[in-house]
């Protein structure tokens, strides 16, 4: 009976260093889950892609939501640089409408110095997200015209030509906010697009991740998007926790997507707009590099 009482008196003892040690080591998870950047590259193969184009560098960035990775964003910047990319795109939701939200303007002042961190790296591309809805921040005006401005490419229900010893590449941009002048659905603008140059590369930048199987049915060959944030929550064998809906056990968050001849690359984001924040779910910066041809050997 004494050592009985002598094992239990040890394992009381013990339970608050044990439950130190658990909060401890979930506060330094969730320190790293939150701050520290992770880039991922990702290859993608392609039949029908220019040979000038083999290993064509493009960094996605998404769902910034006014965060800052170090002063005036510079370890962002960095990172960015580092990843010698042939042209930058952000898919959207560089602002934050929603919780912890700060005053427009100043979500302005601290994406002014990103902008021009990124601007000299490549071309900047860029697409609204829900973040930027009209119906959500007002006039999205001031984002716009600080952007082009900068010299970002602001996309909106537009599409650009991208060059490589004279062969050609597109890249469409959507705008979620459908608030753009003269808007034109999706699926009207790639299948004008198809009509005028029917065997092209087509490259779709949209903010929402549930898009896979429409644009698969127009024969799209690259989407990349974001919004899903990684499900904010990333446990083994999941594909995230909580969906952009907040739904459960969501899909399409992180990584490469194919259907038929499609491929969606899928940003896990870079900053949270959720009260609950991320967890075992980096920062994100996706690099697609595009290949003409797959290696099989």
């Amino acid at each position: 009976m004494e050592n009985y009482s002598k094992n239990n008196k040890k394992r009381v003892r013990a339970f608050p260093l044990i439950l130190l040690l658990f909060v401890l080591l979930i506060t330094l998870i969730l320190i790293d889950s939150n701050f520290r950047i992770v880039t991922t590259e990702y290859e993608l193969y392609f039949s029908n892609l220019p040979d000038s184009f083999d290993g064509f560098r493009i960094v996605v960035l998404a769902d910034v939501h006014d965060t800052e990775f170090g002063r005036d964003n510079e370890r962002l910047i960095s990172r960015v640089r580092d990843a010698d990319p042939d042209i930058i795109v952000i898919a959207g939701d560089l602002l934050n409408a929603y919780f912890n939200r700060r005053p427009i303007e100043k979500q302005l002042e601290r994406a002014i110095p990103l902008i021009n961190g990124l601007t000299p790296i490549a071309p900047v591309f860029f697409v609204t997200g829900n973040h930027e809805n009209s119906e959500v921040i007002g006039d999205p005006d001031a984002l716009l015209t600080m952007l082009e401005e900068s010299g970002v490419n602001v996309l909106r229900n537009e599409f650009t030509k991208l060059t490589s010893d004279d062969k050609t590449i597109i890249l469409v941009g959507i705008d979620t906010s459908r608030g753009a002048e003269g808007f034109r659905w999706p699926s009207t603008l790639v299948k004008e697009i198809y009509r005028a140059e029917s065997d092209v590369f087509l490259m779709i930048l949209e903010h929402r991740n549930d898009i896979l199987p429409f644009y698969s049915d127009l024969g799209v060959d690259l989407i990349l998007s974001g919004h899903a944030h990684g499900g904010i929550i990333r446990l083994p064998f999941t594909d995230g926790v909580i969906g952009p809906d907040r739904d459960f056990l969501p899909t399409f968050t992180s990584g490469v997507y194919t259907m038929d001849d499609t491929k969606m690359l899928v940003s896990r984001g870079l900053g949270a707009t959720a009260i609950w924040p991320r967890f075992l779910n980096n920062p994100h910066i996706a690099v697609a590099v595009l290949r003409s041809e797959e290696d099989i050997t």
